[in-house]
């Protein structure tokens, strides 16, 4: 007799899959926000310099690259359920390794392991999504998985807030927690092993009783392909490293700056400790803006690219806003809302229109490796970009008493700006020439490699 065809799972069941798979990435989303608010309480109260706590960073960045290389061919090997978990549990030994002890050393290797883990759930998941979902469905599908993944970056950004007791355990004049803050990391983390445990038995269920698509391919890159890149390629590849590089390692440090800018305003250092609590506070939720604004406003540029077309000029658009931003954050006397804001447009714009694009300029057959290959130099990017920010403050002494003394960090980051709109520009050349590839056309043209 021939095989009873399974049925497809129902709605109701693949979008369960879908919230479960989603919370398991929130959970290292969250992790690796969680040190954004402490840099000035590593600085005080464990002796860290901005250069060290740079390092916490640069060095998931470093795993990040070795994970690109060998992660895809883990996934493939071991399957999406059990790659999913195995990621997971990754994510929460770096963070209990990173809350475990108050050192450099120790926090370094844990935020190692957490890099090991975190960039292959985000490939893993995305591998498991089309499985269970295709077509325009799954487009929203991974809308949906990016904007719970973003929610925890912002519930770790504001965590000053919703977990003030936490980090200030004794009250705004005792002494702030180091270990308590971490200690909500590995909660994150616990609760996406949790998730990625109950995705595995719904998938195991799933497959006993229904016909469940193919994993989606896993990029992976080759380096035989990346000389036959064109122009094009290459100009988005380095506004890639210039915009990410401006961004991630921007809100590194980010929190540290918002607090004593806004402190310079209100007293100084003779500011009472509620106004620094409230401060904090405050920094958190302007560093969250970012991602907040991203998780909303990236999907309605996708859709107003997808009607109009010019996707050089509306990368050349966004690279112009992120230009002054810096500047204005250094030496002007504005609120803050005015920078963040544009900040929060250019991240939001850009990525919305440069990560598709690849798709317009190289052949599909080459398409894993140029992904591939982007996401590897931008993690180049924010390990340099993390330990030469916090160079430049510990050069400049940047702290309360001397907030001049991130003008410099600010400075480099302008300049990238700079480098990022020059790329940008050479790609509207290009792309409005005799060499385009269609992004400038609501069509695409065939993608010429």
């Amino acid at each position: 007799m021939p095989d009873t065809v399974r049925p497809r799972p129902s709605a109701l069941y693949r979008w369960t899959v879908l919230i479960f798979i989603s919370l398991a990435m929130g959970g290292n989303y969250y992790i690796y926000d969680s040190i954004n608010p402490l840099e000035r309480i590593f600085i005080d109260r464990l002796g860290f310099s901005a250069t060290q706590f740079g390092w916490l960073n640069a060095s998931y960045s470093v795993a990040a690259v070795l994970t690109l290389l060998i992660g895809g061919i883990v996934i493939d090997k071991v399957g999406t359920k059990k790659a999913v978990t195995a990621f997971a549990v990754l994510c929460l030994l770096g963070a209990i390794l990173t809350a475990y002890r108050g050192n450099p050393v120790t926090m370094i290797a844990g935020r190692t392991v957490l890099g090991l883990g975190a960039e292959s759930l985000i490939v893993a998941v995305s591998t498991a999504l089309a499985k269970w979902f295709k077509g325009k469905e799954l487009s929203f599908a991974f809308g949906i998985n990016l904007t719970i993944a973003r929610l925890a970056s912002v519930a770790a950004d504001n965590s000053p807030t919703w977990a003030n007791s936490v980090f200030y355990p004794q009250g705004p004049a005792g002494a702030p927690s180091w270990r308590g803050p971490l200690l909500l990391a590995v909660g994150a983390g616990v609760l996406g092993v949790a998730m990625a445990l109950i995705y595995w038995g719904l998938e195991v269920r799933a497959e006993s009783r229904y016909e469940l698509g193919k994993a989606g391919d896993v990029d992976k890159l080759d380096f035989r392909q990346m000389f036959r890149f064109n122009a094009s390629y290459w100009y988005v590849v380095v506004l890639c490293f210039t915009f990410y590089s401006a961004i991630f390692p921007f809100r590194t440090f980010a929190i540290d700056f918002f607090t004593n800018k806004i402190l310079a305003g209100n007293g100084g250092v003779s500011a009472s400790e509620v106004l620094r609590v409230l401060a904090h506070e405050k920094a958190g939720f302007f560093n969250s803006l970012l991602p907040f604004s991203a998780m909303i406003a990236t999907p309605l540029f996708g859709l107003l690219v997808d009607r109009v077309g010019k996707r050089a000029l509306f990368m050349m658009f966004g690279s112009i806003l992120l230009m002054p931003v810096y500047i204005m954050m250094a030496y002007g006397n504005i609120s803050l809302w005015v920078p963040v804001s544009l900040m929060g447009i250019a991240f939001s714009l850009i990525p919305a229109v440069m990560w598709p694009s690849v798709a317009y300029i190289v052949d599909q057959s080459r398409l894993g490796t140029a992904y591939s290959l982007m996401t590897l130099i931008q993690q180049i990017g924010f390990f340099i970009m993390n330990l030469l920010i916090g160079k430049a403050n510990d050069y400049s002494h940047a702290s309360l008493e001397n907030v001049g003394g991130y003008t410099l960090g600010m400075w480099i980051f302008s300049v990238l700006g700079f480098v990022g709109l020059t790329f940008a520009l050479l790609l509207r050349f290009r792309e409005t020439g005799p060499h385009g590839h269609g992004l400038e056309t609501i069509t695409t043209a065939s993608a010429k490699g």
